[in-house]
């Protein structure tokens, strides 16, 4: 397993932070995390950046080393991340590249890149959350439209969403696993209630969507009727490999302004402190090692996510607990 750089990739990665380094002072003051709305443009904005500057495409089409430098150089700058582009950059769009037709890539590709269009992901339902397979939505057939009605929620951006992802029941009768199809629901259509969830911070990026006989052009459908199924998992895949690379960077990050916020205070001192972020410094330097690792498995099998990242997802969301506890132990006290 090679976990370095070949020189083109070090230059790939020189070029970056040169650019980075121009482009980050001209963006505008970043929006209040409540404005969602204001936060659409600022992520829009950052994407039509990354677009004309030849990065906006590199979720998609550059090799999975690239993918892993670009994201790690732009955490480290403090570059934003997609924001309310995670939708359609890192889900509905590669799914629509993988598995759409002409027609619909040329649609609905071009605007998610240059940053003009939102996505939101209609999977989850209240009776059926992480088991996709037991959703309701109904999708009727009538002539060139399906008939749609059902509710979602936990909702991705759908308040400021153009498009969604949706799955739905086509088959009532088939197995579970069976007779459900992949949509792309234009989020403007008659019979669409978009209800915002509150947490105690607030407004949050999740909605309840209400669907009464929504109709939805067949011409929407990304893979055959029926077979939603497997197209979600390839959605699904797009969130294996890089998907955490910003967090684990991030998570890094932090570990070392805890340390020298520690330094600072007096508390480095404290031998507990000092062991729990060394063995937290430890964990996410072996989650790095991992991802370049998976990386590097997806490059040999020419892109694919291989069964590396399901593993690597599982170890990473046991690491964040442990680095939280790190900052309530009493490093800024």
């Amino acid at each position: 397993m090679d976990l370095t750089y070949t020189p083109e990739e070090e230059a790939f990665r020189a070029r970056l932070r040169e650019w980075l380094a121009k482009a980050l002072p001209e963006l505008p003051a970043r929006p209040d995390p409540l404005d969602w709305p204001g936060r659409r443009a600022y992520d829009l904005g950052w994407q039509r950046r990354l677009y004309d500057a030849g990065y906006g495409s590199l979720h998609w089409d550059a090799s999975p080393t690239r993918r892993l430098i670009f994201l790690e150089e732009t955490e480290l700058a403090g570059a934003p991340y997609v924001g309310a582009n995670f939708v359609g950059l890192l889900h509905a769009g590669p799914t629509i590249a993988a598995e759409g037709t002409d027609e619909q890539r040329a649609r609905w590709l071009p605007p998610i890149l240059r940053g003009e269009a939102v996505w939101c992901q209609g999977f989850s339902e209240p009776d059926a959350g992480s088991d996709l397979a037991s959703l309701r939505t109904r999708a009727v057939r009538d002539g060139d439209h399906y008939v749609i009605t059902g509710q979602k929620t936990w909702t991705s951006h759908a308040e400021i969403a153009d498009w969604c992802e949706l799955l739905v029941r086509t088959d009532p009768a088939a197995p579970r696993h069976r007779g459900i199809s992949w949509l792309a629901m234009p989020m403007d259509a008659p019979g669409i209630t978009v209800r915002p969830l509150r947490t105690l911070a607030g407004p949050a990026e999740f909605a309840e969507v209400f669907l009464d006989e929504v109709r939805v052009p067949v011409a929407n459908r990304v893979g055959a009727e029926h077979d939603g199924w497997r197209v979600t998992m390839v959605t699904l895949s797009f969130e294996r490999g890089t998907a955490f690379v910003g967090e684990v960077v991030a998570c890094r990050r932090t570990l070392g302004r805890l340390a020298r916020t520690a330094r600072a205070n007096g508390r480095w001192d404290d031998p507990v402190l000092r062991r729990r972020l060394g063995r937290l410094n430890a964990e996410f330097t072996a989650l790095w090692r991992l991802i370049q690792g998976n990386v590097g498995a997806a490059g040999a099998a020419g892109g694919g996510a291989g069964g590396g990242g399901s593993g690597f997802k599982l170890r990473y969301l046991q690491g964040p607990q442990g680095r939280y506890e790190a900052g309530a132990g009493g490093v800024g006290g």
